[in-house]
């Protein structure tokens, strides 16, 4: 059972909360995530009108021969969500300098669940600082290993 996880989040965003959802998705949708296939790359969570969507995810159909011939891999997608939860995921899309971006699909018991989080963008010296530490912790593990 393969999740399908954007790795560039910790590395483009300051991470604030995080919150778990469920995914409104065809069946062929569900496979094809079970199988690991998919993209979260440039998605990102919209709240209007009392929803909350996941827009920009590319998820292929599982057998594409079989997948009906009008079906868009990148169609907006609904996320089951509390009321409260929406009116709170709206609250921060409106606040400056926030956004809510996916983290990764995964299986919770038989039902899929998206992990999405309200974020703060990284400005360029922040991820550079990200990579010095991450290369200094690496220098240290390889000195202890040897």
């Amino acid at each position: 059972m393969g999740t399908v996880e954007n790795k560039r989040i910790g590395f483009d965003y300051v991470i604030l909360e995080e919150i778990e959802a469920g995914l409104e998705l065809y069946g062929f949708e569900v496979k094809s995530l079970r199988a690991g296939q998919g993209s979260l790359k440039g998605a990102r969570v919209v709240a209007r009108g009392g929803e909350a969507y996941l827009v920009g995810a590319t998820i292929p159909p599982f057998q594409p021969k079989n997948a009906p011939k009008d079906y868009d891999p990148e169609r907006t997608r609904r996320l089951l969500l509390s009321t409260k939860e929406i009116a709170h995921v709206a609250s921060a899309e409106g606040e400056k300098g926030l956004t809510i971006v996916p983290i990764k699909v995964y299986n919770k018991g038989r039902n899929l669940k998206l992990l999405i989080a309200i974020a703060k963008g990284k400005k360029q010296q922040d991820k550079r600082q990200s990579i010095k530490a991450r290369d200094v912790s690496r220098d240290i593990d390889r000195t202890l290993k040897s």
